[in-house]
C-alpha cells in the first residue's frame, strides 16, 4: 500500500479505495471506511465496523483519522456556540454553530486568517496564517458536540473560501456525497468576495449555493471596503452568476451589509436595484458589526426593512438576516482566532 497522505479525513471514497487497493480489498471496504469516518465520526480506526482486522491493521500502520477536537468554546446568550480549533502546527481558526428551530447550521472556516485585506472585517486584521485542508474543513463539522444534528453548512467563517478553491471544492464533495456526510447541496452555501476564475469553476463543478459579498453597488466605493474589486469587478461576477445555468434548488445570493449613512442612502438603493433588477439573484441584507475603533454603525432595523421592501417591489427577492452570536464575536466579520474564551 503506497501511501502519500497521512490522514483519512479529507479523502474521497475513491481515494480510500486506491490506498487500500489489492485483491484482498474491494470498493465496499472503502465505503465501510468512509462511512465509519464521515457518518459515524469514529476517531479510532480499530473500531471501524464492517472491515477485517487485517485492513484495520493496515490502516492503523499507515494513517490517522485526521479528526481532532476543538481547544476552547464559548456560548452566546442566543445559544450560538463558537469553537476554537488549533492544528498540530499551531494554526488557529474558529467555527460557529447556530441552532435555529429545526435548522442546525455550522459556519466553517477555510483559512487561518485571511489575505483579502477588507478593512471592515476583524479576520483580515488577524493576518493570513495558511489555507486549511479539506480534512481540516470537514473536521469542523464532525468534531463539535452537535455534529450528528447538522442540517446546513455555510462557508462563511475565517478566510476567503475561493482563495482556497481546491480544498473547498473537495470539502463540498465530501459534504454532499452519499459516502460522505450526505447533506443536500441546497443546504450548503459558500460565500466569496469575488475571485472571478474560482467563481466560474465553482458554478461549473459544484451544485452548492454561492453568495457574493457586495456591500456597495458602486465600484469605487466597493474598492475601499473590498480591495479585490479592483482586480475582479463585482459587476462581472454578477454577470457570471446571472448567466450561469442554475440547477433546481440552487441559490445564488448577494450579501449586502448595511452601514448607517454609508451605504444605506437612496442613491445606494437605486444603484442596487439598477445593478440587480432582472438578474434573478436574491439579496440578504445584513447588520454591520463594528470593527476596531471606527465610528461606523449598523443601519437601523427600519432602514433595513425599507431597503427590503423597495427591492421586493422592484422584482428583486430580498430578506433581512438576523444577527447571531455578536456578544461572543461570532457574528459576520468578527471572527479572529486567539481570543479569550471559556471551556
Amino acid at each position: 500500500m503506497a501511501v502519500t497522505v497521512k490522514y483519512l479525513c479529507g479523502l474521497t471514497a475513491d481515494e480510500i479505495f486506491n490506498l487500500i487497493g489489492s485483491p484482498e480489498f474491494n470498493y465496499s471496504h472503502a465505503l465501510a471506511v468512509s462511512n465509519s469516518l464521515y457518518k459515524k465520526r469514529l476517531t479510532n480506526m480499530s473500531q471501524f465496523p464492517g472491515i477485517s482486522n487485517k485492513l484495520k491493521e493496515l490502516l492503523l500502520s499507515q494513517l490517522e483519522t485526521g479528526l481532532f477536537s476543538y481547544t476552547k468554546s464559548e456560548e452566546s446568550e442566543d445559544k450560538t456556540v463558537k469553537y476554537l480549533f488549533r492544528t498540530s502546527d499551531g494554526r488557529e481558526f474558529e467555527t460557529v454553530y447556530i441552532p435555529d428551530g429545526k435548522r442546525r447550521t455550522v459556519c466553517v472556516s477555510t483559512q487561518s486568517g485571511c489575505r483579502m485585506g477588507c478593512p471592515l472585517c476583524i479576520t483580515g486584521r488577524y493576518g493570513f496564517h495558511g489555507n486549511l485542508t479539506a480534512g481540516e474543513i470537514i473536521n469542523q463539522i464532525l468534531s463539535i458536540p452537535p455534529a450528528g444534528e447538522i442540517t446546513h453548512v455555510v462557508f462563511m467563517g475565517m478566510g476567503e473560501p475561493l482563495d482556497n478553491f481546491d480544498n473547498v471544492a473537495r470539502a463540498c464533495e465530501i459534504a454532499t456525497a452519499q459516502w460522505g456526510l450526505a447533506l443536500s447541496a441546497r443546504n450548503i452555501t459558500v460565500s466569496t468576495v469575488g475571485i472571478m476564475p474560482a467563481v466560474e469553476m465553482f458554478l461549473k463543478e459544484t451544485d452548492c449555493n454561492l453568495t457574493l459579498s457586495l456591500h456597495s453597488p458602486f465600484p469605487e466605493e466597493r474598492c475601499g471596503i473590498i480591495p479585490v474589486e479592483k482586480k475582479y469587478p463585482a459587476v462581472e461576477i454578477i454577470r457570471i452568476m446571472k448567466e450561469s445555468k442554475i440547477r433546481k434548488g440552487r441559490r445564488l445570493t448577494i450579501a449586502y451589509m448595511m452601514i448607517d449613512q454609508f451605504n444605506d442612502t437612496e442613491k445606494h438603493l437605486t444603484g442596487l436595484i439598477s445593478l440587480l433588477r432582472g438578474s434573478g439573484l436574491r439579496v440578504n441584507l445584513l447588520p454591520y458589526h463594528g470593527v476596531g475603533d471606527n465610528k461606523m454603525r449598523s443601519s437601523s432595523p427600519e432602514r433595513m426593512h425599507y431597503f427590503k421592501h423597495n427591492l421586493v417591489i422592484s422584482g428583486i427577492s430580498a430578506s433581512v438576516r438576523k444577527s447571531r452570536g455578536e456578544d461572543i464575536s461570532a457574528a459576520c466579520g468578527l471572527l479572529a482566532a486567539g481570543m479569550k474564551v471559556r471551556h
